[in-house]
């Protein structure tokens, strides 16, 4: 079974750019690769580890994903698990909350509190 919400880490800017404009149309690596790249909560902690290495002032946004519908596919990536990937941009009617990247006292990446 699929969760109901997946996860975008964005940087300041970006959460900026989705509050203001209302919607995301994603990082270069989302515009190069052809889609949003999301992440379960599993993964979240491995996707900001692996790829946000180093980066500061990141954000999380939570995603409702039966808002987004269709648009979203999940396919294999990382050591073949099955990722979220939105065929469209981010509409921010479809972030349920979204806040500052947090880590818990084990280094796991808290999911956002407010929205």
């Amino acid at each position: 079974m699929t969760p109901a919400t997946a996860f975008k880490v964005l940087t300041a800017d970006q959460m900026v750019s989705l509050e203001q404009d209302g919607s995301f149309a994603g990082a270069p690596v989302d515009l190069a690769d052809g889609y949003v790249h999301l992440s379960t909560l599993e993964q979240l902690t491995e996707t900001v580890d692996r790829h946000f290495a180093g980066q500061v002032d990141l954000h999380v946004a939570e995603v409702d994903l039966e808002a987004l519908g269709d648009a979203v596919k999940w396919e294999a990536s990382r050591g073949g698990q099955l990722f979220p990937h939105l065929y469209a941009p981010l509409p921010l009617d479809a972030v349920v909350a979204y806040g500052p990247l947090h880590r818990d006292d084990a280094g796991r990446v808290k999911r956002p509190i407010t929205g």
